[in-house]
């Protein structure tokens, strides 16, 4: 007797590429709201501190650990909508995008804090990752000229952009342009090296 697997549905295709994607994301954003509830129900761990201080030795570990602080409950709101359209995408067609796409973003943004910051600043927060992924994304159109990575970078130009352009420059005391410019960089960087992969590949 022989044994036939019948094919699955698109409707189940659909979902069981959906689940893994959404789980990961709100874990990953769920993950920051826990670090603030801790940062706020304990305000004695003073959790800023490990932040981007640019250009101290300690300052470092910042690059890694910045993007799950946040000054207050209006800074992370801030950036969650932003973090979850944006992830979203990324994670299209393929999750190893998101991945690369917050390496380079969080990278970039700590590295470019830490460089040009001024001394004895801190800079927390996700911004410099949301800027990474829309860097991402508007460069993978530009790199790839595929139909679906050109629509989601007019998506993310259209709706993002004025935002991206006016968070680069040094227009808004108190806020860290430098995350932003290099998250952004960072992106870019990201989507280009992929894009020569793939077409290596």
């Amino acid at each position: 007797m022989t044994r036939v697997t019948a094919p699955r549905s698109n409707t189940t295709v659909s979902i069981a590429s959906l689940k893994p994607r959404a789980v990961l994301l709100v874990c990953f954003v769920g993950s920051m709201w826990m670090v603030w509830a801790v940062s706020a129900a304990l305000p004695f761990l003073n959790l800023a501190q490990y932040g981007v201080v640019p250009r101290t030795f300690r300052g470092l570990v910042g690059i890694l650990f910045a993007p799950w602080l946040h000054a207050n409950l209006a800074h992370l709101m801030a950036n969650t909508g932003a973090l979850v359209v944006l992830g979203w995408l990324c994670m299209w067609p393929r999750i190893a995008e998101f991945w690369q796409a917050t390496l380079a973003g969080m990278l970039g943004a700590g590295a470019t804090a830490w460089l040009l910051g001024a001394p004895d600043t801190v800079h927390i927060g996700a911004s410099g990752l949301v800027f990474g992924y829309a860097g991402y994304l508007v460069a993978r159109g530009w790199y790839t000229h595929s139909v679906f990575s050109i629509v989601v970078a007019l998506f993310v130009a259209g709706v993002y952009g004025v935002s991206v352009l006016s968070g680069v420059l040094p227009l808004t005391p108190g806020i860290s342009w430098q995350s932003h410019l290099g998250g952004a960089l960072g992106g870019i960087l990201a989507a280009r090296i992929a894009a020569r992969v793939r077409r290596s590949g």
